[in-house]
């Protein structure tokens, strides 16, 4: 059901792990780009009617307009299973707390007498967030994306997901939901490289964006991808990922238990564990049998995630190496159940989240950890972050000298930019005291 790849006495060149030797999704993104380029710029010429053919296409619902009537919002909320919305009441509560934590207050540095630096962190105007809803309804990606644009103080934002056939062309109703709770009346009916289009160049119903949030499909990576710098984008993501670091105190129930967990969003998820003990790659692999035969989705997501070459067992001579290696992977979640967890995970360079010891499953953080689920994917871990308060501000320096306090470093200005042959610069320096400026009377 999953492979192995043993790296137990490999020896690497400067102690390094070959990444190409792990195990990881294929996702060609450039192929994707050239079918979503003709989509985007129907919607930027068509707008709406544009929209309304593709949900047609593509999703199978005739619908009049994409946004969202008020009324449907309201009535998905009082329609709502009273444990769902206590679920999501709580998971939205434990969001905020983190979320409000991050956010910077604006510093002003002296950096001489006369001569301030501050630096303004200040909010992206108006946001688009996308939740996906193909195979699986996603509730928390709406809290994940809404609560940090709200903690830092987004003053617009709109969310967009698929049309659903089954909901008479709006997104699910759980989705509508999770976003009348949070205070979110601006929902679309929109999916795929459509949906980021739609806020990327507006149309009559929808207002453009600044910038667009939220995890998606190919298509929606490949539309962020295209529309980057028209619109700021958190991530292209790929297909989820989780990297367990274990060793033999590891309970092999879990570790099979977490590893299908994350199988079963699609068929290109990736599981992995790492681990230097072969008795609990074997407990494993046998656990994977048992528990895979009980669930759900098998035959069309979990077969063949577990069975595709971006999962596997990779075996491992020691902690050292398994560190090595889950850093050169760079796992958009990654589980550390090993003695001492807390210790392991200390030492890990890279990692979207970070899910440590027994009772800290990667489920936990999809929902109820306080956490943010938008993580990188695909190896982005070992340069980006998740989503966070963070992403949706800009940080601004505001300079403030006096005449004084030019004067004091003006030579220096002066020098570096005949240094760098660029002398109008220093001219516009010496234009504001008595020094004479070339072509001046």
């Amino acid at each position: 059901m999953i492979s192995r790849i043993d790296l137990r006495g490999a020896a690497f060149p400067g102690g390094g792990i070959d990444r190409d030797l792990l195990p990881r999704a294929e996702l060609d993104v450039e192929a994707a780009l050239e079918k979503v380029r003709p989509i985007c710029d129907d919607v930027r010429h068509r707008g709406t009617a544009a929209l309304i053919e593709y949900a047609h296409r593509f999703d199978g619902v005739t619908m009049e307009r994409v946004r969202v009537p008020a009324e449907a919002l309201t009535s998905a909320l009082d329609e709502l299973d009273p444990a769902v919305r206590a679920a999501l009441e709580e998971s939205i509560r434990r969001a905020r707390l983190v979320h409000r934590e991050q956010r910077r207050a604006d510093h002003t540095t002296q950096v001489v007498p006369g001569g301030t630096v501050t630096e303004r962190w200040v909010p992206v105007e108006r946001v688009g967030l996308y939740a996906p809803g193909g195979r699986s309804v996603y509730p928390s990606s709406v809290v994940m994306n809404v609560v940090p644009a709200q903690e830092a103080g987004v003053a617009s934002m709109a969310v967009a997901s698929p049309p659903q056939a089954e909901f008479g062309g709006l997104p699910h109703p759980t989705i509508l939901a999770a976003c009348a709770l949070l205070g979110v009346d601006e929902v679309y009916a929109a999916g795929g490289a459509q949906a980021v289009a739609m806020f990327a160049y507006g149309t009559e119903e929808c207002r453009p964006v600044s910038m667009v949030t939220g995890p998606g499909n190919i298509w929606v990576a490949a539309a962020k991808r295209l529309l980057k710098g028209r619109i700021g984008i958190d991530a292209e993501a790929g297909p989820t990922e989780i990297a367990i670091l274990a060793d033999a105190t590891a309970d092999p129930v879990h570790v099979a238990a977490d590893l299908i967990s994350q199988a079963e969003h699609d068929p290109l998820a990736a599981s992995v564990l790492v681990t230097d003990s072969e008795e609990l790659a074997a407990a494993v692999e046998k656990e994977l049998d048992v528990q895979v035969a009980a669930t759900k989705h098998v035959e069309d997501r979990i077969a063949p995630a577990l069975a595709g070459r971006q999962s596997g067992i990779v075996l491992v001579d020691g902690l050292d190496q398994g560190l090595a290696v889950v850093d050169a992977y760079a796992a958009e979640h990654l589980e550390i159940q090993t003695e001492d967890a807390a210790a392991v995970a200390a030492r890990v360079r890279n990692a979207g989240a970070i899910f440590v010891g027994a009772y800290a499953p990667v489920s936990l953080g999809d929902y109820a950890a306080g956490s943010n689920h938008v993580l990188p994917t695909g190896g982005c871990a070992c340069h980006s972050s998740g989503l966070s308060v963070q992403s949706f501000l800009r940080g601004i320096h505001v300079v403030d000298y006096t005449r004084e306090a030019l004067a004091e470093v003006a030579g220096h200005v002066v020098t570096l930019a005949d240094a760098e042959d660029l002398p109008a610069h220093g001219a516009a320096v010496k234009a504001r005291f008595d020094w004479k400026v070339p072509g001046s009377k």
